[in-house]
């Protein structure tokens, strides 16, 4: 008899497939109650920090430089307040293989396959993390397929999110590109099912370990350079991964406080999974379209738990709006010479707005870069924007509403990063966590899991539990 291939069927196996595709039995982290063990998880890759450096270097991933951007730190110093103004650095990472720091995070992933006797690797992704994974397939000589969300159903796809599709098809991946909408998942579960490769997850233990080398390195590089760490890492946030592990890469190197702030671009009043909506944006990644519901639920992605819990290392969280990443993408590469893409572009906005608020001999750091391409520069997604009815003005960034307009800075000074309310985010988290727990008796241990996933305490978690349950 046939296997039942419908979408509520295959949504049904899910688990069991995960399971098969990953390696890792998730039920055994699991407690009866919300909490789950995160470090035991994290610890069932089998892999140290030692060895996965290992494993990168072989593939050339890692050791990337570090810049120090004299010019654009001279700039922020030129509207911050007198004896403010940081010294502004960049960790390049698009000079790993792939472009990006995802390099990093499918490594791990993709070495464990081959260890393990998968014939190939798949990922669902819309971004650098497809490149990344296709290009660890070639090197290691797997299969590779990237499911990616691709168009809307007029069949527009972005263009960034095309340009990626054909990096991953250079590197000799099969790329299955989908309209916005739950058949993306769907299509993942049933390929891993069909095909028996490996779920080269983005939110795996692997991909978050891989991650880890970036903060470590980061932190002895600058050590060797300056004689210490630097003061606040900023790293542009979307589903958790790349904040996760390079805090915790930090953290192993004993960077313990260096201040690590997520950045995000401002989409808010835009849906993700909206067809007439998906393309009204110009950003892929890095946005709070992603980062805001998966900092509030981050198993709300395609493993049972994720590995990606930035609440966990998050100091600080703050938005810049389109504009002003575009403003600051010409920047780099006119005042440093540096062309880079839109991601890392991200948390070097909220860099310069950051810098201004701190004393001159402060250090804050860029954490990663990516390639640019055909689809990535600033013309072509201007362009596809007002194809789709999205004003390009030049004035107040204030003033930009995502999904109708895009305001270019007139003057750098306007460029701001806008703090959200961590504890509000925080509370979200705990209302999901108790929504997919509901018959859950809340232990002292769940309290203290809770205060770990948040980074707060016991008695906030318990004041924020108390409210709840009266509303």
């Amino acid at each position: 008899m046939s296997k039942d291939m419908s979408y509520n069927a295959v949504m049904g196996r899910r688990n069991d497939i995960m399971k098969k595709a990953v390696g890792l039995d998730y039920e055994k982290f699991e407690s009866k109650g919300i909490l789950f063990d995160y470090d035991a998880m994290m610890r069932d890759t089998g892999y140290s920090l030692q060895e996965i450096q290992n494993i990168q270097e072989e593939t050339g991933i890692g050791n990337t430089p570090i810049y120090e951007l004299k010019n654009i730190t001279n700039l922020a110093r030129k509207f911050a307040p007198k004896g403010k103004g940081a010294r502004i650095f960049i960790k390049d990472e698009a000079a790993n293989p792939s472009g990006s720091y995802k390099a990093r995070r499918a490594a791990t992933s993709v070495y464990h396959a081959k260890k393990n006797g998968y014939k190939g690797v798949i990922a669902a992704t819309s971004g650098n993390y497809g490149a990344a994974v296709a290009s660890q397939a070639a090197m290691l000589g797997l299969k590779c397929i990237i499911v990616q969300e691709c168009y809307d159903s007029r069949g527009y796809g972005q263009p960034e999110i095309v340009e990626k599709a054909r990096k991953c098809e250079a590197y000799g991946a099969e790329v299955l590109q989908l309209t916005v909408g739950p058949e993306l998942f769907y299509t993942f579960l049933k390929l891993l099912e069909e095909t028996g490769y490996f779920n080269a997850s983005l939110y795996t233990p692997f991909g978050i370990a891989g991650v880890e080398t970036l903060g470590y390195e980061l932190a002895m590089q600058f050590r060797e350079r300056e004689g210490r760490d630097p003061d606040v890492v900023v790293a542009t946030n979307a589903g958790g991964g790349n904040l996760t592990g390079t805090a915790r890469g930090l953290i192993k190197a004993g960077a313990e406080n260096v201040q690590v702030i997520g950045a995000s671009v401002n989409l808010k009043g835009l849906h993700m999974a909206s067809d007439k909506q998906f393309n009204r944006k110009s950003f892929t990644t890095g946005h709070t379209g992603f980062g805001i519901p998966f900092a509030t639920w981050p198993d709300r992605s395609d493993v049972p738990r994720s590995a990606a819990r930035a609440l966990r290392y998050m100091d600080r969280y703050v938005t810049v709006n389109q504009g002003e990443v575009f403003y600051m993408t010409e920047a780099l590469a006119q005042l440093e010479g540096l062309e880079r893409g839109p991601a890392g572009n991200t948390s070097l906005a909220a860099a310069f707005a950051l810098a201004q608020e701190m004393d001159k001999d402060k250090i804050i750091v860029v954490q990663e870069t990516e390639y640019t391409g055909a689809g990535k520069h600033i013309q072509p997604q201007l362009s596809f924007a007002k194809d789709n009815g999205i004003k390009i003005i030049i004035g107040n960034p204030e003033d930009e509403v995502p999904g109708e307009n895009i305001v270019l800075p007139r003057n750098p000074s306007l460029i701001k990063a806008r703090d959200l309310d961590l504890n509000k985010i925080r509370k979200s988290y705990i209302k999901n966590c108790l929504a997919n727990n509901p018959n859950a008796e809340i232990t002292k241990e769940d309290i203290e899991f809770l205060a770990e996933d948040t980074k707060s305490d016991a008695e906030f978690i318990k004041s924020i539990i108390n409210e709840l349950k009266e509303n």
